[in-house]
């Protein structure tokens, strides 16, 4: 067999292994595991093979390793309950969040564009699964929020309620949509 220096070995008779640190002629000088200088002939010996020589290479193993070692260093961020119920979507139904310029806009043509941007978010929403839109419409004198009311009702998969008042106040309203609801 032929021998290296650096090469793993086991002693055949006994329970010992090391790393072959010198070779003159038949004999070896192997370190083993603790550390000791001990002196074996060739045929006393067998090469080793370690996982990590034939699965990987030094840069494959190093790479390993510091993944495992960043998979450690990662922690699960705590979500707190409150914080687990916020909607997935806001849309703000104020004038100046969907138009640049509202000058030449009589009060009909503003109240149908945010309806119509009210629908097509709502729509939206439906189609892309998302469970929970909140439609901040202010307070107001109560004109948009009613005709919304009257929009979502006509929706079959939609239940609508008051928004949370801690972050909205009174000028918003929170829609669930139903996912699981056929559709005819």
């Amino acid at each position: 067999m032929d021998f290296k220096i650096g090469d793993s070995v086991s002693v055949l008779d006994e329970d010992i292994s090391g790393i072959i640190s010198e070779i003159s002629g038949d004999t070896l000088m192997v370190v083993t595991q603790d550390g000791f200088d001990m002196e074996f002939t060739i045929s006393e010996v067998i090469k080793t093979k370690t996982l990590t020589s034939s699965l990987f290479s030094d840069t494959d193993l190093n790479s390993v390793i510091n993944e495992k070692e960043q998979s450690h260093k990662r922690k699960s961020v705590k979500v707190k309950p409150k914080d687990r119920n916020l909607p997935a979507m806001e849309v703000d139904l104020h004038i100046h969040q969907i138009t640049t310029s509202n000058k030449h806009m009589s009060n009909f043509e503003m109240l149908n564009l945010q309806l119509d941007t009210a629908r097509h978010k709502l729509e939206f929403a439906i189609k892309k699964r998302i469970q929970k839109v909140v439609f901040i419409h202010g307070v107001g004198d109560g004109v948009l929020k009613a005709e919304l009311e009257y929009l979502f009702g006509r929706y079959d998969t939609v239940k609508f309620y008051a928004a949370d008042y801690q972050k909205y106040g009174s000028g918003a309203t929170e829609v669930y949509i139903y996912q699981n609801a056929k559709s005819t």
